[in-house]
């Protein structure tokens, strides 16, 4: 077998359909090019349906296989008309990376309480809409690799994301239990827990003197993480050569939980 052969055959994903919620920017849409640059057709998910499509147009127009499919993963009907179009287009959904998020910083007292339910119903109850809506074909095949996205914040949290840091141990555990309920049938479930990543939910951050001084000194990579370096990842999980790893959360982080 050539070498090139060996990768196509081992970290490929030729001919499988990788589904990515939030898929338009920053991780999803770095996660979305990845597979599709590894031989997925890819579904773009995105709130936003102009945006969805120009992501999905954009990978298209470099020859790669893509179709948009916008809902929101708050709503139940919508992801699974969203699911079904996939399924109805290519027959199958290989994988889901469940990455659409949101997020709100403030002092945990003045948090209100649709501010609450907003950051759990999108990260949470979006992950649970979205594996009801996968599972029954996954099942059925006895195949199928599911990746939620976490986050370093499940294992050490900073103050001002309480909801978020909640949320995000509760996507640790679903991983776990889907993992034990679903390895049986085929079907592996793992998820990825970024450090700080250069995106648009951390342009203010960025911006930060005193936090980029952080990131160069205790963070081990002295860096900020990059999508692509989450997307890697992502691919990763959703392919051949990750078919003995099942309930992990991974960090993907620079080394940050690694410190002292």
């Amino acid at each position: 077998m050539s070498a090139q052969a060996f990768l196509e055959n081992r970290f490929g994903l030729g001919g499988s359909v990788f589904l990515v919620t939030g898929g338009a920017g920053g991780i999803g849409f770095a996660a979305a090019r990845a597979a599709a640059q590894a031989g997925a057709r890819v579904a773009v998910n995105d709130l936003d349906a102009d945006r969805a499509e120009q992501a999905a147009a954009s990978l298209r127009d470099d020859g790669l296989e893509a179709m948009a499919v916008p809902f929101s993963v708050t709503e139940p009907a919508a992801v699974r008309a969203g699911v079904a179009a996939v399924l109805d287009r290519w027959g199958r959904v290989d994988s889901l990376f469940s990455n659409a998020g949101n997020q709100i910083r403030k002092p945990f007292l003045d948090y209100r309480t649709e501010e609450w339910a907003s950051l759990w119903q999108t990260h949470v109850d979006g992950a649970f809409n979205l594996c009801q809506a996968v599972l029954p074909s996954m099942v059925e095949r006895r195949s199928g690799r599911i990746v939620l996205m976490a986050s370093v914040a499940a294992f050490g949290a900073r103050g001002t994301i309480s909801p978020y840091a909640t949320a995000k141990g509760g996507l640790a555990a679903m991983t776990r239990a889907l993992a034990v309920e679903y390895g049986p049938l085929g079907i592996s479930c793992n998820a990825i827990a970024p450090g700080f990543v250069a995106t648009g939910f951390t342009v203010a951050m960025q911006e930060n003197a005193a936090f980029q001084s952080y990131i160069e000194s205790d963070v081990p990579a002295r860096r900020w993480g990059t999508p692509d370096d989450i997307a890697g990842v992502a691919v990763f999980l959703a392919g051949p050569a990750s078919g003995f790893i099942n309930g992990q959360v991974i960090p993907v982080d620079g080394g940050l939980l690694a410190t002292l």
